[in-house]
């Protein structure tokens, strides 16, 4: 079987897969049996400074899409509000009985560097792995001048990393807030003050649903709502390209990425870890399943890779970056039109609807022998993949290469660029 093993910012683990700092990881109750089940690291839920930190009651918001449950999430909840005395003392006993698992803390104090001195001392005295500092938390934090009011703002990321590699030797990630127009200004930022590692997405912004009888966002506290933090399976794309940005750009060339974002198979940590990503967080997962899953992440993890040839983790990440690329470098002469398997085709209609009202009028809509039939019109196609992914049947549409390896000829390089233009 393939090796999962990993070494992230040099953070040993037996596998890829950590518990991001949430809900699940804020007790030594929980991140025990996290460890039992097999997980291969934690990042400790975020401490800050005593006074402990007061919640609400409601704190979650969920967002079901045609029966699939927890599609979306959301969450009001802010840092642990446990003592810092406590979570220290019980950080510093898993540690001692799980020596083989990654432990992170994550951490978030005023924007003060004897603060952060302060905090990173008494970690630092746990035994814990590393330290990843949460610049992303939207939602009630960032309004006392912490999480992604730090995040938001390159020059702090910056100054903060820089005060956590003086005051302390542990490894330092830096969590990155997705609310933001370009996600390089932060990561590059980190990479500038010493970071050791990234890690993204932390949540987007969001009100997640609104309740109609109580005219007010979910969730509710006594009759109001307010802005929370969004995650789960619908933040997964937003995750993936963020990744990709922060792996293909030349100033953060290098840097270890841990993914976050919509992690619940085997399958999406192959798709973080193909983007850069050396080690993947999951919460949302972990919050609808149990701690269980990660059997079948790993499992299927360890399988594919075995069925693709891969000994480890290191043979194929960043595999894909090189294949991101913008768009004016795309090949224009590549051409592509649908096929329907009308062995396959239960007559639905559904691509034929969508392709007439709202994309190229490429599906004609027949009766044969009394019978509905639906067939390509090639010179009308486009190869948009619309039809491909409104059909309910599994490979009745697929497409069809058709340009017959015409060379390669981008944006750049057409001759109605009217930059060309102006070049020549």
């Amino acid at each position: 079987m393939a090796e999962l093993a990993t070494t992230f910012a040099g953070i040993k683990s037996p596998n890829p897969f950590w518990l991001a700092s949430a809900p699940p990881t804020d007790k030594a109750y929980n991140v025990v049996r996290a460890f039992e089940a097999g997980w291969g690291g934690v990042v400790w839920k975020t401490l800050g400074e005593d006074p402990p930190i007061v919640n609400t009651s409601s704190r979650y918001g969920g967002l079901s899409y045609r029966g699939n449950r927890v599609a979306g999430f959301t969450n009001i909840e802010l840092i642990t509000d446990r003592p810092l005395a406590v979570n220290l003392r019980e950080i510093k006993q898993v540690k001692r009985d799980w020596p083989d698992r990654a432990l992170v803390v994550s951490l978030m104090v005023p924007c003060e560097e004897e603060s952060w001195k302060r905090i990173l001392r008494q970690v630092e005295d746990t035994g814990a792995d590393g330290v990843e500092l949460n610049f992303g938390c939207p939602h009630g934090m960032s309004e006392r001048g912490m999480g992604s009011a730090v995040g938001q703002v390159p020059d702090y990321v910056e100054m903060v990393t820089r005060w956590c590699k003086q005051h302390s030797r542990l490894p330092v990630i830096v969590k990155l807030t997705p609310n933001v127009t370009n996600i390089l200004g932060p990561a590059r930022a980190a990479v500038r003050g010493g970071a050791d590692a990234v890690s993204l997405i932390n949540t987007l912004n969001s009100i997640i649903a609104v309740d109609l009888e109580q005219m007010a966002p979910v969730p509710v506290v006594d009759g109001k709502g307010t802005h929370g933090g969004y995650c789960g399976p619908a933040v997964k794309p937003v995750a993936l390209h963020m990744v990709a940005e922060i792996a293909r750009d030349p100033e953060c060339r290098g840097i270890p990425i841990a993914g976050i974002g919509g992690i619940e198979t085997w399958r999406d940590a192959a798709e973080f870890i193909a983007l850069g990503a050396g080690t993947v967080q999951v919460c949302t997962a972990a919050m609808h399943y149990g701690f269980r899953i990660v059997d079948d992440m790993a499992d299927g993890l360890r399988r594919w890779m075995r069925d693709k040839g891969y000994g480890g983790l290191a043979d194929f990440r960043g595999k894909a970056v090189t294949n991101v690329t913008d768009w004016q470098f795309l090949n224009l002469n590549y051409q592509i039109v649908a096929e329907i398997d009308q062995e396959l085709c239960i007559q639905c209609g559904l691509c034929h609807i969508a392709c007439e009202d709202t994309a190229h009028q490429a599906i004609a809509a027949l009766r044969v022998g009394g019978k509905r039939r639906y067939e390509i019109i090639e010179k009308e196609c486009v190869g948009c993949n619309l039809c491909l992914f409104v059909c309910p049947v599994e490979n009745c549409i697929t497409m069809r290469r058709t340009d017959n390896g015409a060379g390669h000829l981008d944006w750049t390089q057409h001759p109605n660029n009217p930059l060309r233009k102006a070049a020549e």
